[in-house]
């Protein structure tokens, strides 16, 4: 009896299949994908909307097949075609962490200088130049966006007030703001009530806006050594910090077809 790579739903109540195989070599839930074609009426309802490759316990039978059994896939080349569909679909890309920069900050002086409530000097700091390297791939970008003011207008019958809120996004050096922005005013009155006369209008005005910037973060390390001599104790403190850039690559669907059909085999096998 073999045990064939299958395409498989959840059941109704949301859990695994019993029918995927139980070899402590297999795999399940791999490469999830929507059991559903945008536009369409669904084929399947939730849970069952996804649709994830596995290993069952044995082959399909002719007369029937067990609910939450969409398919098999029966070739290594079927099963990067597949993989690589849900892949492309899914936008599947590898993010390497690569250190691109590395700066020393070295300061040196007696130890009780580093102890004085009032400095008055003893201390002397050497930055070194920063370390720059790059990785493979393209740096990956990140966008966001942010409220950066909030204008209120408020309308009473006897005048008009105006309230500014400004709270402009702070980006690093590295980032760009795409000046994209968009403004939406939200009116409400209200009565101004007993003895009063007419109603206070409110007009609020938010403004958003859209940016960009380079995955990269930044890291600070302290050390500190000590050396007596002649009972005079001399104090260095070293600041490393780390730049960390995230660099896009292409994911690699052969290997991870022949990853998953290796698995198959040893199991069939």
């Amino acid at each position: 009896m073999s045990q064939p790579v299958i395409k498989y739903t959840l059941t109704k109540q949301g859990r695994q299949p019993e029918w995927l195989s139980s070899d402590s070599r297999s795999f399940k839930g791999q490469h999830s994908t929507t059991a559903n074609k945008p536009g369409k009426l669904p084929r399947f309802g939730s849970p069952q909307d996804n649709i994830y490759l596995g290993i069952a316990a044995g082959d399909p039978d002719s007369d029937g097949t067990p609910d939450g059994y969409v398919g098999t896939i029966d070739s290594k080349a079927d099963l990067q075609t597949y993989i690589t569909e849900v892949g492309v679909a899914a936008d599947y890309h590898v993010v390497t962490a690569t250190v691109t920069g590395v700066q020393t900050s070295v300061t040196t002086g007696l130890s009780t200088a580093w102890g004085q409530t009032e400095y008055s000097g003893g201390l002397s700091t050497s930055t070194s130049s920063k370390h720059t390297a790059t990785g493979v791939g393209t740096v990956m970008v990140l966008t966001g966006s942010g409220v950066i003011k909030v204008v209120t207008e408020t309308n009473n019958g006897s005048g008009i007030t105006t309230s500014t809120v400004d709270t402009p996004i702070v980006v690093d050096a590295a980032s760009t703001k795409s000046n994209v922005s968009t403004s939406v005013g939200v009116v409400t009155t209200t009565d101004n009530g007993p003895g009063e006369v007419g109603v206070t209008t409110t007009v609020t005005t938010t403004t958003t806006e859209s940016y960009s910037y380079t995955d990269v973060t930044t890291s600070t390390s302290t050390s500190n050594s000590s050396t007596t001599t002649d009972d005079v104790t001399t104090r260095t403190d070293t600041v490393t910090t780390t730049e960390t850039t995230n660099y896009r690559t292409s994911y690699d669907y052969a290997a991870e077809a022949t990853r998953l059909w290796d698995i198959h085999q040893a199991i069939n096998s």
